[in-house]
């Protein structure tokens, strides 16, 4: 029976989904803070764990960053809500797997855990034909997990002039060796650009090998990347390559690159300069022949002028550079990738759900997509699933995507409270509040109508609930909603 740890400071949620998985026949273990999560993980190695991003007593990033530290391998699936999806997106560069947001659905949350689990299956088999191969037996080398099996099949190229322009690229660097900088934010396409780069490329025979950097600790690098001799530290029971060496021939994508340990970074300097490399603990050098392919978030220079990368390094990879523009400065590309995730996501769930409808395409080509790809397939993900006819429509997409621009979210992220104050309930529909339904009202008056509403039944949520035409969980969420952005209570 598969062991899964819920970490979540909402008890009622914990329960819920404790009873849930339990009746998919999972485990479950539960802890309500950081702390208590950290105190169970010393004695327990789950097979994955479900993390609320906001804790009471811990950051999302920080939790994280501890519980990799703890076990490197363990899948980590994070619960935001769509107002945190940007900073939610850069906390998964840190090592979280996947993320699902609230309000949870339960087919949603079951299907993402399976697709975690079978995924962590996979790369810890293909890990252990490596180790077989290796003659290393040790259970307790975590440092698998940093490799990445890549999915050329998940990814399409855009319609955009911008990613015309990459593809030109593309051709025009592949048939070389030289060294690539890709920048981009998280969720982009830079690891697909890579790939793209290897399969044109000389080398397309040879291995493709992808390195998050961003999850790789200063005690495990060395290993990760060059492998390790047997004895050559605690837990080395066998001798261990590492990725340059597995990638011997081919490419290596060395991806959040600037995360990289800055002694990491002078043994990398040697590598690259004279293409030679030496295990942990070894005495011989091993010859190699690897392009590199390294990606970043943030410019290498600027980081080298704070002091955090070496600028010889940096020199050494700036050989030719692909920036990816983020997702909502291709609005021509929306729709291509939201078509190709609809197709896909047909195939997951066995469904066929043929388009969206014209109200839903203009909300995606209005929104702006702080978590890129990734963040539009796990809405499509989810509006797949909850459609209930041929047609994808604006019932089945999030209430803060459709109202994203009336909701005043700035581009770069930052939250700016609702302007709509008591004294506008005024100028709200005059509709008789026993006739209208919660949709008829415009969203700057949404909240002083549901306060007006829960003020006429004394408060009391399920008439309320049947008065403003939703249910009672849809009354909740909404009360939760206005609670986080305008820190106030209902």
């Amino acid at each position: 029976m598969e062991k899964i740890l819920i970490v979540d400071d909402d008890k009622d949620l914990c329960f819920v989904l404790k009873r849930f998985l339990s009746k998919h026949g999972f485990e479950v273990i539960d802890a309500t803070s950081g702390k208590a999560a950290l105190e169970i993980l010393e004695t327990l190695e789950p097979d994955l764990i479900l993390c609320d991003f906001r804790l009471e007593d811990m950051s999302g990033s920080s939790i994280l960053k501890k519980i990799k530290e703890m076990n490197p391998s363990v899948p980590v699936i994070i619960i935001t809500g769509y107002s945190n999806i940007k900073t939610a997106v850069e906390v998964m560069k840190l090592g979280a797997m996947d993320y699902v947001t609230k309000p949870l659905l339960p087919d949603e949350i079951l299907l993402t855990i399976r697709k975690a689990l079978t995924k962590s299956t996979e790369e810890k088999s293909s890990g252990s034909e490596e180790a077989v191969a290796e003659d290393d037996t040790s259970r307790d080398d975590k440092t698998s997990s940093a490799k990445r099996q890549s999915d050329t099949t998940s990814y399409i190229f855009g319609d955009s002039p911008d990613f015309k322009n990459i593809l030109n690229q593309i051709d025009l660097v592949a048939p070389t060796n030289y060294s690539i900088i890709i920048y981009g934010e998280s969720g982009s396409g830079k690891e697909v650009i890579a790939q793209e780069i290897h399969k044109r490329s000389k080398r397309a025979h040879k291995p493709f090998i992808a390195i998050d950097c961003g999850t790789l600790s200063r005690e495990l690098a060395g290993s990760e990347l060059f492998g390790h001799e047997k004895g050559s530290f605690t837990g080395a029971i066998g001798q261990k390559s590492g990725s340059f060496e597995l990638a011997n021939g081919g490419t290596i994508f060395l991806d959040e690159i600037s995360n990289l340990p800055y002694d990491v970074q002078v043994t990398l300097l040697r590598v690259v300069q004279e293409r030679k490399m030496r295990r942990v603990g070894g005495i011989k050098d091993i010859d190699l022949d690897v392009r590199i392919i390294v990606a970043s978030n943030k410019k290498l220079w600027d980081a080298c002028r704070s002091g955090q990368f070496r600028e010889d390094l940096y020199h050494r990879f700036n050989e030719f550079q692909i920036n990816v523009p983020p997702l909502r400065e291709r609005v021509n590309d929306i729709m291509v990738f939201a078509n190709h995730f609809l197709q896909q996501t047909n195939k997951e769930l066995g469904k066929n759900v043929k388009r969206f409808s014209p109200e839903v395409e203009d909300v995606f080509k209005k929104y702006v997509w702080h978590g890129n790809l990734r963040e539009l397939k796990n809405v499509v993900k989810r509006a797949t699933l909850m459609a209930d006819s041929s047609v994808i429509d604006i019932k089945s997409i999030p209430f803060e995507l459709v109202n994203y621009r009336k909701l005043q979210f700035e581009n770069a992220g930052d939250q700016v409270p609702v302007t709509a104050g008591r004294d506008s309930f005024a100028s709200g529909p005059a509709t008789p509040m026993r006739e209208a339904g919660l949709k008829s009202v415009s969203i700057d008056a949404e909240y002083e109508w549901i306060l007006e509403t829960l003020k006429k039944v004394d408060f009391n949520k399920s008439k309320a609930a049947k008065l403003l035409k939703i249910d009672r969980k849809t009354l909740y969420n909404k009360i939760k909603q206005y609670k986080d952005l305008n820190n106030q209570e209902l």
